[in-house]
């Protein structure tokens, strides 16, 4: 089987990369065996891609490496020929930087997707799996999201999400591509750029630094370990339903004040370095999925406990300083 993986330096892409092709055979627990999975890595390595991130797997002649922007119809036509399957992850992700500004985040995760699903019609290509977020729902006061719910995007972020998902979902329905989508709570684990709120406040707190906590710290994410995700979304890529959508979730819903103390504690640091700052424009105050069908159908459930997954993520960050600081001193 060829897959492409978009983004597949990135944070969610690596880990998928990693799970197909870091145990012998092409799997892992609960991941299809594809054998031989061919996997090609389409990456632009802007500020949130690196190639650090897939060295792991490096030296496996199984694994392809193209560097090239999305949104580039010369360079996305020529790594989908051939292709039996594309796994979509390469987005613009960052809420905060699309409040500053929205033009990379339409031009990337709407016309870059549009480049690859018209690219994924030309030549043929089996299964596209175009992977989206919780946030395209907005926010939810009680209860959970279920597939069928209707899309209420705050940030441009979410809103660039919510057209290309429309837009992958219309090439099914319009052009028979067979299409999927999932849909994710927040990720956490290994290999995350550190401007997202865990490797921030873990990376800061081992540095004897202060973390910022938005407004009332009442905010409340499923959190959902990256291992986890990319389990469901290879059962997606493996048997889910064309033009269907599949809620990946991790089961642990924490306010963003529970989560801080979780990680005070875990790096031995108390409320001192904790500092209180504005709230963010237009902030979601809760996401939460309902998983059932994704369960039911193909078996999909949360296998790294938030303890363990929070335990082994800090013990990551702190055995992996030549990974992360030279990314936070670039920014600095």
């Amino acid at each position: 089987m060829r897959i492409l993986v978009t983004g597949g330096a990135g944070f969610i892409g690596s880990e998928y990369v990693r799970t197909l092709l870091g145990v012998p055979g092409g799997g892992a627990a609960g991941v299809p065996a594809w054998k031989p999975p061919q996997v090609t890595v389409l990456d632009a390595l802007t500020y949130s891609g690196n190639v650090a991130n897939l060295a792991p797997v490096a030296d496996d002649p199984r694994l392809r490496f193209v560097q090239g922007d999305i949104r580039d119809h010369d360079v996305v036509d020529r790594a989908v020929a051939g292709q039996d399957v594309v796994v979509h992850f390469a987005a613009e992700s960052h809420v905060d930087r699309s409040i500053a500004g929205a033009a990379p985040f339409v031009t990337t995760n709407v016309l870059g997707t549009q480049n690859l699903l018209d690219a994924a019609l030309r030549h043929g290509v089996a299964r596209f799996v175009h992977v989206s977020t919780d946030e395209v729902y907005g926010s939810i006061a009680d209860g959970a999201w279920t597939e069928d719910w209707p899309l209420a995007p705050n940030s441009p972020y979410s809103a660039s999400k919510a057209g290309s998902d429309l837009l992958a979902l219309s090439y099914h329905r319009t052009h028979g591509l067979d299409v999927v989508v999932t849909r994710c709570s927040n990720n956490y684990g290994p290999y995350q750029y550190p401007e997202k709120v865990i490797p921030l406040f873990v990376t800061n707190l081992l540095d004897g630094h202060r973390v910022p906590l938005y407004g009332d710290g009442g905010n409340v994410r499923d959190w959902l370990h990256v291992h986890d995700h990319c389990r469901g979304i290879a059962l997606v890529q493996d048997k889910g339903r064309a033009g269907e959508i599949y809620h990946i979730g991790g089961g642990t819903e924490l306010t963003n004040k529970e989560l801080t103390a979780r990680l005070l504690d875990a790096c031995g640091a108390g409320w001192d370095r904790v500092t209180p700052v504005a709230d963010r424009k237009g902030h979601d105050r809760r996401y939460a999925l309902d998983i059932t069908k994704i369960s039911k159908e193909l078996g999909y459930a949360p296998s790294i406990t938030l303890d363990t997954g929070l335990a082994e993520t800090v013990r990551w960050y702190r055995d992996n300083r030549d990974w992360w600081e030279p990314l936070k001193a670039a920014n600095a």
